[in-house]
C-alpha cells in the first residue's frame, strides 16, 4: 500500500523548493570534491545546467523504453524514470555521467518489476556496435549496486497506472452520467506521459495524478466531472479536503504548463561542459588503476616467497615473532576486490601473511 510505503516516507517532498534545495546541495557538494581535485571552475555545472542536462536524459530514457523490444510495460518505465529522477535529487551528473545512470535505471526497473530479459537482450536495443554494447553492459553492471544503495534500496515504486485503471472501472460502475469512460483513456494517457518528465512524481501520490489525468482528459472533451468528485468520491460535505485536491491538480497542471525540455543548442553546449568533466576524471582514475595494477604486481611477486626471519620481528603491523630459539618464515598472499565507497569503486588490496616455524626437512 501506497500510504505505508517508502515512497510516500522519503520520497514524497512538501514542494519545489525543498526538491531545488536538494540538487543545489548536490551541486555544491560536487563542486567541493572537485575543488580538491584540482578541478578547473571553467568546466563546472551550475543548478540549473545540471537540471537541463537531466531533463534531456530523461527524455532519451522515455524514448529508449518507448522503442524497447521487446515492448517494455508502462509500469517498468515509470519505475525506471523515478529512479532517475531520486538518484540526481542527491548526485550530481558531475560525477556520475547520466547516460550510463539512465541505462542502469532502466535495467534495473526491469528485475524489479519482474519484465524478464536477459542482459544480451537489453544491450541489444543500444544502437551501438557489439563491442559498445558489451561496453555498455559493463558499465551497467559496475553502477547497478551504486544506484541500489543511492537509493537507500527503495526499490518498489508506486506508479500511477494501476489508480488510473481503477478510476476507470468505477466511473464504468458507479457513474452513469458518463456512457463510455473509454473515450478518456487516450487523451489521459498523454498527460500520464507528460506528467511523468515532470516532478509530479515526487510531489503527488500516484493515485491523484491518475485521477488528475481523468479529470483532465474529461475537460479537454467537454465532460463535466465536478459530480464525479463530489457524489461517487463522496467529497461533497468535505470541502477542505475538496478544496486542496482542486489547488493540487491544478498544481500539477501548472508543472507539465511551465516544463520545457532544454533546446538543442544549449543542450550541445551542456554536453561539452559535461564531457569535460568526466574526462578529468577518467584520467585520473586511469593513474589510480595504474597504481593499483603495480601493487598486484609486487604482491604477485611476493606470493609464495618464503623468507626465514629472526624472532620478534614485527613484520606486518600488529604481527610479530615470538621471542623463540627458532626461527620462523611467512608466506605472503593477497585478494584484490574492488567496493564502493563514496562515488567511486575504490580498490583494497588486502595482504595476509601466515607466520610458521621453520622445521627441518627430512
Amino acid at each position: 500500500m501506497f500510504h505505508s510505503s517508502t515512497q510516500r516516507r522519503h520520497w514524497t517532498f512538501r514542494g519545489e523548493e525543498e526538491l531545488s534545495r536538494r540538487r543545489a546541495e548536490a551541486n555544491r557538494r560536487a563542486r567541493g570534491r572537485a575543488a580538491a581535485t584540482g578541478k578547473g571552475e571553467l568546466v563546472l555545472l551550475e543548478p540549473h545546467e545540471e537540471l537541463a542536462i537531466c531533463k534531456y536524459y530523461e527524455k532519451r530514457l522515455l524514448d529508449f523504453c518507448a522503442v524497447f523490444k521487446p515492448a517494455m510495460p508502462r509500469s517498468v518505465v515509470g519505475t525506471a524514470c523515478m529512479y532517475f529522477k531520486r538518484f540526481y535529487l542527491n548526485n550530481s551528473v558531475m560525477e556520475y555521467h547520466p547516460r550510463i545512470i539512465m541505462l542502469t535505471c532502466a535495467f534495473l526497473a526491469c528485475k524489479v518489476d519482474e519484465f524478464n530479459v536477459s542482459s544480451a537482450q537489453f544491450v541489444g536495443n543500444l544502437r551501438e556496435s557489439p563491442l559498445g554494447q558489451e561496453k555498455a553492459l559493463e558499465q551497467i553492471l559496475e553502477y547497478e549496486l551504486l544506484l541500489i544503495q543511492q537509493l537507500n534500496f527503495h526499490l518498489i515504486v508506486h506508479n500511477p497506472y494501476r489508480p488510473f485503471e481503477g478510476f476507470l472501472i468505477d466511473l464504468k460502475t458507479r457513474y452513469p452520467v458518463l456512457e463510455n469512460p473509454e473515450v478518456l483513456r487516450k487523451t489521459a494517457d498523454d498527460f500520464l506521459s507528460r506528467v511523468a518528465l515532470t516532478d509530479a512524481y515526487l510531489l503527488f501520490t500516484p493515485s491523484l495524478i491518475a485521477l488528475t489525468a481523468i479529470l483532465s482528459s474529461g475537460s479537454r472533451a467537454g465532460i463535466n466531472m465536478e459530480s464525479y468528485l463530489s457524489e461517487s468520491l463522496m467529497l461533497k460535505e468535505n470541502r477542505s479536503t475538496l478544496s486542496r485536491l482542486l489547488d493540487d491538480m491544478k498544481c500539477m497542471k501548472n508543472l507539465i504548463k511551465k516544463y520545457e525540455l532544454p533546446r538543442a543548442e544549449e543542450v550541445a553546449a551542456l554536453k561539452q561542459k559535461l564531457e569535460k568533466c568526466h574526462t578529468f576524471e577518467l584520467a585520473l582514475n586511469t593513474n589510480l588503476k595504474s597504481g593499483l595494477m603495480m601493487i598486484l604486481w609486487i604482491l604477485h611477486y611476493l606470493k609464495g616467497r618464503w623468507t626465514p626471519t629472526p624472532p620478534g620481528t614485527n613484520l606486518v603491523p600488529g604481527v610479530t615473532l615470538p621471542a623463540t630459539g627458532s626461527l620462523y618464515s611467512v608466506s605472503y598472499s593477497f585478494h584484490a576486490s574492488s567496493v564502493y565507497l563514496g562515488k567511486k569503486a575504490c580498490y583494497f588490496v588486502k595482504l595476509k601473511s601466515v607466520v610458521v616455524p621453520l622445521n627441518p626437512h627430512p
